[in-house]
C-alpha cells in the first residue's frame, strides 16, 4: 500500500498546483474544504481525514433556530476538539434575524472559526417550504439573510462563506447573481454545486456553471463542488473551471484517506493511498471506537456507522452474510468479530473501489410552494411559511 507518510509538505514544494486557500484571515495550505454531511463530518469523521490529509473541515450542518435555542444536538454538532483548527461550522436558515443571532452566538463565544451559510440543500420536505437551493429565487431574502450573517460575524473576525446550488432548474438559475449578491454583502468565498435543485445528486455536475461563475465573481475565493470522486478529478476540475478550491462531499465517504491523496495531487505528488483490507479493516474499528467517544452511548454509536460499512468496503470481496451483518452491527465487540472474519490479506482492489459513492438518485421536479416562481421578490404569506423550512437536513 502507497501511504501519505512520505508526501511533500504542500507549503513548500514548488510543483503545488494552487496557491493556499485565502478565506478572510485563515489560511487553508491545502485548498480542499471537506462539504458538511448530515450523519457523517461528525466529530469522530472529521478527525479521520484531518489526520489522513489537510484542509478546511466542517462540521454537520446546523439550523440557525435549533442553534439559538441551544439544542442540545445542535451544541454537540458545532462542538469540536481542542486541536481542531480551523473550526469549521455550516448554519441553515430562512429568516435573516434567526440566522444573524445563530452566527453572533457562535462567533461571540468562540465556537468557530469560520461560518458557512448553506443554501445548497435539494431535498424536497425544506424545498417545498422554499428553503435551501431554491431560496436565492428570492433575492431579497437571500441578501438579507447572508447581510446578518456577515454583519453579526464581523466585530469577532469570523469569516462567512456561502454554499449554494445553481438554481431550482435550468430555466430559473440564481448563482450567478447569488455570487454577486455574496460577493457585495461581504462574504469571504463561495462554493458553488454544479448541479440545480431539479438534478438532485443524478447525472454529472455542470463544471462549466463553476467556470462561469470564477469569471463572474472577481474578488473572493470561488470553490467547485460536485463529482470529485478522486485526486485526478480535483486536479481536472481545477485545470477546467480556474477554481481557487475543491469542495468534497460523497466522495470521501467510507474513504478519509482520501484527503491524503489531495494533499499530495495539490502539492504536486502522483502519490495516493491504495489500502488493503487490513488497512480498511483498521481504520473502520477505529471510527467505531471515536464515534463512541464523540456520541458517547455505543449502541447508539454502532448504529450511526452501520450507513459508513458498503462505503468503506466498496469493491472489496466480503461476502453478502457477512456485509449484511456488518449493516447491521449493534457493538464494539460485535464489529471486531466481524472485522476479524475478513480475508484481511486482500490487496486494494483498484477500479472496483472507486467512483463515485452512495445513491445519486434521479433528477426530479423541485417541490415549491405554491407561486414561488411568480415573483423574485418574498410576499408576507411566503415570509411566514418560510419558518418551517428549517428542518435538520443535509447540507446539499
Amino acid at each position: 500500500m502507497t501511504t501519505a507518510t512520505s508526501l511533500p509538505d504542500p507549503a513548500t514544494t514548488a510543483g503545488r498546483v494552487l496557491p493556499p486557500l485565502r478565506i478572510g484571515p485563515l489560511t487553508i495550505d491545502t485548498p480542499v474544504v471537506l462539504a458538511p454531511m448530515a450523519g457523517v463530518t461528525n466529530a469522530a469523521f472529521r478527525r479521520l481525514c484531518r489526520e489522513s490529509g489537510a484542509g478546511l473541515y466542517v462540521a454537520e450542518m446546523v439550523t440557525s433556530r435549533a442553534l439559538v435555542e441551544r439544542g442540545e444536538e445542535s451544541m454537540r454538532i458545532i462542538s469540536h476538539e481542542p486541536d481542531e483548527k480551523p473550526r469549521s461550522v455550516q448554519v441553515y436558515g430562512v429568516d435573516p434575524a434567526t440566522v444573524g443571532a445563530a452566527v453572533r452566538l457562535i462567533a461571540s463565544e468562540d465556537r468557530a472559526d469560520h461560518v458557512d451559510l448553506n443554501f445548497g440543500c435539494p431535498v424536497p420536505k425544506v424545498t417545498r417550504k422554499g428553503g435551501g437551493a431554491v431560496l436565492p429565487w428570492k433575492r431579497d431574502l437571500f441578501t438579507s439573510i447572508v447581510r446578518a450573517a456577515v454583519d453579526a460575524a464581523a466585530p469577532y473576525g469570523v469569516p462567512v462563506t456561502v454554499k449554494m446550488r445553481k438554481g431550482i432548474d435550468e430555466e430559473h438559475l440564481t448563482y450567478l447573481e447569488a455570487g454577486l449578491i455574496a460577493q457585495d454583502v461581504g462574504v469571504a468565498a463561495v462554493a458553488l454545486h454544479a448541479r440545480t435543485a431539479a438534478d438532485y445528486y443524478s447525472g454529472h455536475a455542470d463544471w462549466e456553471a463553476i467556470a462561469r461563475l470564477k469569471e463572474t465573481v472577481t474578488e473572493i475565493p470561488v470553490l467547485g463542488n460536485g463529482d470529485i470522486w478522486s485526486a485526478e478529478d480535483a486536479l481536472a476540475m481545477v485545470a477546467q473551471t480556474g477554481c481557487d478550491g475543491v469542495v468534497v462531499g460523497r466522495g470521501c465517504q467510507g474513504r478519509p484517506w482520501l484527503f491524503a491523496d489531495l494533499a499530495a495531487a495539490f502539492a504536486g505528488s502522483d502519490a495516493r493511498v491504495r489500502p488493503g483490507l487490513r488497512h480498511v479493516a483498521g481504520v473502520v474499528h477505529r471510527h467505531a471506537e471515536l464515534m463512541v467517544q464523540h456520541i458517547g452511548e455505543e449502541s447508539r454509536a454502532l448504529r450511526e456507522m452501520r450507513k459508513h460499512m458498503a462505503w468503506y468496503f466498496k469493491g472489496y470481496v466480503v461476502g453478502g452474510e457477512l456485509r449484511a451483518a456488518l449493516g447491521l452491527v449493534s457493538s464494539l465487540a460485535e464489529l471486531e468479530d466481524l472485522l476479524a472474519r475478513l480475508d484481511l490479506d486482500q490487496p486494494y482492489p483498484g477500479a472496483a473501489a472507486e467512483g463515485q459513492r452512495g445513491r445519486a438518485g434521479s433528477p426530479k421536479r423541485p417541490a415549491l410552494p405554491e407561486g414561488w416562481l411568480d415573483s423574485r421578490e418574498l410576499s408576507e404569506e411566503f415570509r411566514v411559511a418560510l419558518h418551517e423550512a428549517e428542518l435538520s437536513v443535509s447540507g446539499g
